[in-house]
């Protein structure tokens, strides 16, 4: 039995699990499991692997997919180029970290904006937003970085006018504001300078629709969530465990 499976903490909102419970049942696949390993610190990576000898492979969620880093032993090209892992692959005891979630953003984000190149802005500056950003400059795409603490290379939502926001018209959210449980929660964002020629792009895929989402469909922007994208990042995994 091959052995698969997702770290990060908390991990109630990921339905990875599921996913590849619905993968295996449906492509036949009897001689692989899949299950959620939360650990409370990355500093608990090397006794789970040692209790867990068997894994294949593993997912990284938040808040480890920079953290993981030190713990592996080699890095593919894109992954060190963003700076960020979200897929390892456990061969004989030897760890390399890969970035899948460049590969399944770029496609839902193709489907949502087509040919278009708007301006950007990235809401966040944790693991997830370095992938984005990768996407982004491999589109060409202009961007700037949003968070709740200043610095020389970014807004605070503070400095977010009505005139930044009409300007910048892909609003990519990577963090995980309004993900359930707090599905009421939503980036303080002037919503009002959202309008039609709009695209926001949430990573959160739970709930399907979170309050960013809502505001910006009842203002005539295309949005999308992370759903899409969290598929084809596992299948990604999955071909790189098994390549």
């Amino acid at each position: 039995m091959r052995r698969f499976g997702l770290i990060g903490f908390p991990l109630g909102h990921s339905f990875s699990v599921g996913y590849f419970a619905d993968k295996f049942a449906r492509e036949a696949i009897v001689d692989a499991s899949y299950e959620n390993f939360p650990l409370e610190t990355i500093e608990d990576l090397p006794a789970l692997l040692r209790e867990k000898s068997d894994l294949c492979g593993v997912n990284v969620t938040i808040p480890y997919k920079r953290q993981v880093i030190p713990y592996l032993d080699a890095l593919s090209e894109e992954a060190r180029q963003i700076g960020a892992v979200n897929c390892i692959r456990i061969d004989r005891g030897r760890l390399t970290g890969y970035n899948t979630d460049a590969y399944g953003f770029r496609r839902s984000l193709e489907t949502l904006i087509g040919t278009q190149r708007p301006d950007a802005l990235v809401l966040g500056t944790g693991g997830a937003s370095e992938a984005v950003r990768f996407v982004l400059e491999s589109l060409g795409i202009r961007y700037r970085m949003v968070s709740r603490t200043a610095g020389s290379d970014r807004l605070t939502y503070d400095e977010l006018t009505r005139e930044i926001v009409t300007e910048h018209r892909l609003i990519v959210n990577t963090t995980p504001v309004g993900m359930y449980p707090h599905t009421n929660e939503a980036p303080a964002l002037p919503y009002d300078a959202i309008g039609e020629g709009h695209f926001l792009f949430d990573l959160i895929y739970n709930p399907a629709q979170t309050q960013f989402l809502a505001a910006g469909e009842k203002r005539g922007a295309r949005t999308v969530n992370g759903a899409q994208m969290l598929i084809d990042q596992a299948d990604k995994s999955w071909e790189i465990w098994n390549s």
